[in-house]
């Protein structure tokens, strides 16, 4: 198992990584997430994890990195599941209709637009 990064810990276990971020995820700290989802492209990883539960504030910037993240894993033929997230995520999740990051809505076609 990886060390974990304090701020976007990381858990491997055989294929699969799950990612704990804690705190906030905006301009000044959404890079450490980033990181940590583009090492798991890097090591090979293809199913990938993210408990938010212990997020505590969520900006757009934080979305796009989810959504980036979302469709390149996607494309390199992995999954990206969000889980726990805090309730004013969901509320931006449900606005920009990015619900595929949740598994409650279909995901959209890989040259698609969102």
């Amino acid at each position: 198992m990886r060390v974990p990064d304090p701020n976007a810990p990381r858990y491997d276990e055989n294929s699969r990584v799950l990612i704990a971020p804690a705190g906030e995820l905006d301009i000044s700290t959404v890079h450490l997430l980033r990181a940590s989802l583009a090492q798991c492209l890097h090591d090979g990883v293809r199913t990938i994890d993210i408990d938010l539960s212990a997020v505590t504030f969520c900006d757009c910037s934080g979305l796009g990195v989810l959504l980036s993240s979302w469709w390149r894993i996607t494309a390199a033929g992995g999954t990206l599941r969000l889980h726990h997230p805090p309730p004013a995520l969901v509320r931006i999740i449900d606005i920009t209709r990015s619900g595929f990051l949740l598994g409650d809505r279909p995901a959209p076609a890989l040259g698609g637009v969102l």
